[in-house]
């Protein structure tokens, strides 16, 4: 996906655990994924609302000649 293989997470993750400790990489992880995961509802809300103002939007108009 971004070019990341097993020695380049393998690298991140020996960081995160000598930066903030082993004690707080499951908060962190924790935090992460859910900061994801409301992310990903947000866009997907965002995207509904979307379709639906557009499908709202498109009203067949009358042909020129008629009148109501």
């Amino acid at each position: 996906m971004f070019g990341i293989g097993i020695p380049e997470l393998l690298l991140i993750l020996v960081i995160g655990l000598i930066v903030f400790g082993p004690g707080k990489l499951p908060e962190i992880g924790k935090a992460l994924g859910k900061s994801m995961h409301e992310f990903k509802d947000a866009v997907n809300t965002d995207e509904t609302k979307t379709v639906t103002v557009v499908k709202e939007v498109q009203v067949p108009a009358a042909p020129a000649g008629e009148k109501k």
